[in-house]
């Protein structure tokens, strides 16, 4: 009888692993590979790309001479740069816009949420002056 137990194992073993490698179990698993590897390689960027521009936005900001980066907020979503906060001037408003769009990855830049502050425009003369 404990002769026949090793036996009955190996049989059942064997049974399982042809089972799983049949074709047409290897066939859907390979149609089900092929549409998750077409969801992945979507243009749009993921969650995990999305950040990384976000940083680089923000790092290349803060590295950038004549932009204020601690008043401008970056989100992004599937690439796209969304701009917010307040900027000295419509100068620095226009690089901060550049240096997005610079950085690899940013689809597009939204600054429609950069407003350039009342101080920043006080120190012009006035015109007709």
């Amino acid at each position: 009888m404990s002769a026949i137990r090793p036996l009955h194992k190996a049989l059942v073993t064997a049974a399982f692993a042809t089972a799983f490698t049949a074709a047409p179990f290897a066939q859907l698993a390979a149609q089900d590979a092929g549409s998750q590897a077409q969801t992945s390689n979507r243009t749009v960027p993921d969650k995990a790309a999305d950040a990384w521009i976000t940083t680089k936005v923000k790092s290349e900001f803060a590295t950038t001479k004549h932009i204020h980066a601690t008043d401008i907020s970056v989100d992004t979503t599937d690439g796209m740069v969304k701009l917010s906060g307040t900027v000295a001037s419509a100068q620095e408003k226009m690089k901060a816009e550049k240096v997005a769009r610079a950085v690899k990855g940013v689809k597009s830049v939204d600054a429609t949420g950069l407003t350039v502050s009342g101080a920043a425009n006080s120190d012009m003369p006035p015109s007709g002056k």
